[in-house]
């Protein structure tokens, strides 16, 4: 069975991160006045509903908050609404033209749409403005791939592992791609490589490499 080929890269603690922007001592007072005994509240602060319910909100007094919608968007990525997301990604776009992590996800979530061309398209303009990020170029290779641009697909993996030679999904992906063009060879060195430092992700490549012997 294959690794999964695409990463998913949203930042860590989100929801954390998203509630403290929203305002985080709302919470702090609901301990400073616990609901009695028995009681019900009406809205876990915790919950993707209720994180989506204050983003909207603060959409609605201010349609140009960059980080509402930034993470409106990535909410959307999560829940795997993914033209939600690249929708959402585009308005973060128009506002701030040079973030790239923007242009990254919304290349993810367009691959997740099975639109590898809009993703290949997405992720270069990742590329101009943030050339030294591993994970771009795994992903673009992911895409290059089912674009059936084999040998892009080497070239964009080789410089996800250049950038992070203990890449594992990179190494895996280009062990794969190496198996597509028919060169064993190659894909043995991508095992060799794994067997250093991820050595169940080897033996599930050199599986791969053995059924297609």
């Amino acid at each position: 069975m294959k690794s999964p080929r695409g990463c998913v890269f949203a930042p860590l603690m989100f929801a954390a991160i998203v509630l403290f922007s929203l305002g985080f001592a709302a919470c702090s007072k609901k301990e400073e006045h616990p609901p009695a005994k028995g009681s019900v509240q009406s809205v876990n602060p915790y919950t993707s509903d209720s994180v989506f319910m204050e983003l909207k909100k603060k959409l609605d007094k201010d349609p140009n908050d960059v980080d509402a919608l930034y993470h409106l968007a990535d909410l959307y990525d999560r829940n795997a609404q993914y033209a939600e997301a690249v929708e959402t990604y585009g308005k973060v776009l128009k506002l701030k033209p040079d973030m790239g992590y923007a242009y990254l996800k919304m290349g993810t979530a367009y691959d997740r749409l099975n639109k590898p061309a809009e993703a290949v398209a997405a992720f270069k303009k990742a590329e101009k403005r943030m050339p030294n990020y591993p994970v771009l170029y795994n992903n673009m290779g992911v895409a290059f791939g089912k674009l059936n641009k084999l040998n892009d697909e080497v070239a964009a993996l080789k410089k996800a592992i250049k950038l992070r030679p203990t890449y594992t999904s990179a190494h895996f992906n280009l062990g794969i791609t190496y198996l597509k063009l028919r060169n064993k060879k190659e894909a043995m060195k991508q095992y060799d490589a794994l067997m250093q430092f991820d050595e169940g992700a080897a033996k599930t490549l050199l599986k791969e490499i053995d059924k297609a012997s």
